[in-house]
Formats: structure tokens, C-alpha cells, sequence
């Protein structure tokens, strides 16, 4: 609903609850850190948003296995607010280990796979590397094919990325 501050509010309230209720590591911990920078994303608050997100990693690296989905979410995330800071090396690393963790995680045609070789190939189209950019995307829409239905709109956003690339190649 774009009420961004009220969002804020309760996800911090949510979390002072659950410091008190819950072990310092719990992941539900990290879900709300999680919850906190998205917000901060969405707002264009990026240092706020990677000190939480990082939170959140360092819960989620204490609480959970080394290839638990929950932790490829979080590199993502992070990998997104490096992205739109421009700093896209940073956010190629996040997304490569995000994308590392969840072909450990996942079955091999799982959308966030998809979303992962997307996120991998826009950077690299930002990087303008743009026969690497083709190459992950190219991958990530085979599993979006295989795992959608052919009118989903995400399969159609992975067809604009590979055209746009395309076009400057």
C-alpha cells in the first residue's frame, strides 16, 4: 500500500517483541530483520537496508544449515540493494551466492533458481558484459519454461531482459 513508515513501525515493534520473547538467534529474528530491509529498500535507505539485511545473515548463518534456502533469500536481498546502489560487483557476488545455495537447495527447476540466473544476468548487462548477461538469462527463462505456465508475466520479463541485451550486442 506504499505506507512505508506505519510498515517500518510494526516490523520494529514485531521485532523488540521477539528479542524478548525468543533466543538472541532465533530465525524468526531473522525474518524480521529481513522484514525491516525490505522496507528500507523499497524507501531508497540502502545503508539501513544492507545493516539489516546483514542482521538477518548473520542470524540465519548461526540458526540454519549452510544451504538453507532462507539464506539464499537474504544474499539476494543484499545483492538487490547493491544493485541499486550501482555498486554491481558487490551485487554480482551477493547473487552468485544466493544462486550457489539454492542449486544446493532446490530442485534443479525451481522459479528462485530462475530469479537468481535473472538477477546474475541483468548485472552483468548493467556490467556490460552482455554475452554472460545472455547466457544466465538464457537459463533462467529454460526453468521459468519448464516450471510456469506459458502466459506467466514473469517468463515474459525474462524474454524483455534477453531482447534488451540483444539489442546491444
Amino acid at each position: 500500500m506504499g505506507e512505508y513508515s506505519k510498515a517500518l513501525s510494526s516490523y520494529e515493534r514485531s521485532l523488540e517483541i521477539k528479542k524478548i520473547a525468543l533466543p538472541p538467534n532465533h530465525p524468526d529474528l531473522a525474518a524480521s530483520y529481513n522484514n525491516i530491509g525490505s522496507v528500507y529498500d523499497d524507501i531508497g535507505e540502502y545503508s539501513k537496508a544492507l545493516s539489516s539485511y546483514e542482521r538477518s545473515l548473520e542470524i540465519r548463518k548461526i540458526a540454519l544449515t549452510p544451504n538453507h534456502p532462507s539464506l539464499a533469500i537474504t544474499y539476494n536481498n543484499i545483492g538487490l540493494v547493491y544493485y541499486n546502489m550501482g555498486e554491481y560487483s558487490k551485487a554480482l557476488s551477493s547473487y552468485e551466492r544466493s544462486l550457489e545455495i539454492s542449486k544446493v537447495a532446490l530442485p534443479p527447476n525451481h522459479p528462485d533458481l530462475a530469479s537468481s540466473y535473472n538477477n546474475i544476468g541483468v548485472v552483468y548487462d548493467k556490467m556490460g558484459e552482455y554475452s554472460k548477461a545472455l547466457t544466465f538469462l538464457q537459463k533462467g527463462l529454460d526453468i521459468r519454461q519448464k516450471s510456469l505456465p506459458p502466459n506467466h508475466p514473469d517468463i515474459a520479463q525474462l524474454k524483455r531482459n534477453i531482447d534488451n541485451v540483444k539489442k546491444k550486442m
